[in-house]
């Protein structure tokens, strides 16, 4: 029986998260996800219009049956567990294919965004990449609301070890240091009304 619609859309995206899964983003090819989903490429180019496209779309599946919003009884344990949940992601298997995809995507600001802000698939976003959603949910439970940007200044810390140090894992004692030191004062001073002065502009 010939599949159509979301019958057809679902096989192939099943495809190519094995095809990741087995090879990374670096392994991922059009004509091998046709195959795999036994279908054609213009079936694929009608819904994508690329592999990283493709490949976002795949993660997205599998990142979100692996998202798990924390609910340690504190707001230091929450975004603690979700920090280490990412550092733990990005020397992951699955970490290794994210990466890959940020690469892939480097030249798309809307598959970059993609990445960033709806990699799960759900509304509540991702803690593994960046995205917003879980950040904010752990927060609105402590009873603070913040922009995106804010909720995730410990996610951009964290991609600034990554990129320093580079290697994909980061010292316990470092994530410690960027929730208490940076994010929790920033976070809660914003709750409180706390305005941080912007640093002076050199001459």
């Amino acid at each position: 029986m010939r599949r159509r619609g979301q019958e057809l859309e679902q096989a192939i995206l099943k495809a190519a998260q094995d095809e990741l899964l087995e090879s990374g983003y670096a392994g991922l090819t059009m004509e091998g996800v046709a195959r795999r989903a036994g279908t054609n490429k213009n079936a694929l180019y009608r819904r994508w219009p690329n592999r990283a496209a493709l490949g976002v779309a795949a993660y997205a599946g599998l990142a979100a049956d692996r998202t798990v919003i924390p609910d340690t009884g504190s707001l230091r344990g929450d975004v603690l567990a979700l920090l280490r949940a990412a550092n733990s992601h990005w020397s992951s298997p699955l970490g290794e294919i994210l990466r890959g995809l940020l690469a892939g995507a480097g030249d798309d600001p809307e598959l970059l965004a993609a990445l960033h802000t709806r990699a799960t698939g759900s509304a509540t976003g991702s803690a593994t990449d960046g995205g917003a959603g879980m950040w904010q949910v752990v927060l609105r439970r402590a009873g603070i609301q913040v922009t995106a940007r804010v909720a995730t200044v410990a996610m951009g810390l964290l991609r600034n070890e990554f990129v320093t140090r580079g290697e994909p894992n980061v010292p316990d004692e470092v994530l410690v240091e960027i929730v208490d030191e940076v994010y929790l004062p920033l976070v809660t001073g914003l709750a409180r009304g706390v305005r941080h002065p912007a640093p002076a502009q050199s001459p």
